[in-house]
C-alpha cells in the first residue's frame, strides 16, 4: 500500500542540519506514527512521504518554508526578570510557556541579564533546512476513528 491521504504510517527518521549534526532520531526507539493528510508533520516531509510504501528508504531536504518556517527577529524580545516569578534560576536554553496575542507559545531563553531576560518564540528549527533520512516501517488504511480524531491511535490499533 502506498502512502496517501487517510493512511496510518509508521516510519523511522534521522533529522540532521546543514552541517550534518543529528538533531533528532527515532532510531533505537519506537517509529513515529502519523495520519497522512492530517498536517501533523512538517508540510515538506508529508509531501515527500506521499507515494512511498513499506520498506522504502529515502532522503529528503525540507526548506524552512516547508518546515518550521523562517526565523522572525520580531519574535525575540527582552522581558523583565519579574515576569519569571517563582523561578529561582534562569539559564540560557531553558524553555517556558508564555501567553501571547496568539495564545500560549513556547519560548527559549537566549540571554540572561540582571534585570532583563531575552526570550525567542521562534521554533528552535525555524530558518533551518531539515535533512531527513527516512525508512517507512508500515502503511495501512486508517480507521474511521483515527480519521475523525486526526491522528493514529498507535501501532497496535485494531484494523477495521
Amino acid at each position: 500500500m502506498q502512502i496517501a491521504d487517510n493512511t496510518a504510517v509508521l516510519f523511522h527518521y534521522t533529522l540532521t542540519n546543514d552541517a550534518g549534526d543529528v538533531i533528532d532520531s527515532s532510531r533505537g526507539r519506537e517509529p513515529l506514527a502519523y495520519l497522512h493528510g492530517a498536517g501533523t508533520i512538517v508540510p515538506g516531509l508529508e509531501e515527500a512521504m506521499a507515494g512511498h510504501a513499506e520498506g522504502d528508504r529515502f532522503q529528503v531536504e525540507v526548506s524552512p518554508e516547508r518546515g518550521y518556517g523562517p526565523r522572525h527577529e520580531g519574535m525575540v524580545q527582552a522581558v523583565p526578570r519579574a515576569a519569571f516569578q517563582g523561578v529561582d534560576r534562569i539559564e540560557v536554553g531553558m524553555q517556558f510557556q508564555a501567553r501571547g496575542p496568539q495564545g500560549v507559545m513556547s519560548v527559549t531563553v537566549t540571554e540572561v541579564g540582571d534585570d532583563q531576560i531575552t526570550v525567542d518564540a521562534n521554533h528552535p528549527l525555524a530558518g533551518q533546512n531539515l535533512h531527513f533520512d527516512i525508512e517507512v516501517v508500515s502503511v495501512r488504511a486508517a480507521t474511521e476513528e483515527e480519521i475523525a480524531h486526526g491522528h493514529v491511535h498507535g501501532p497496535d490499533a485494531p484494523h477495521h
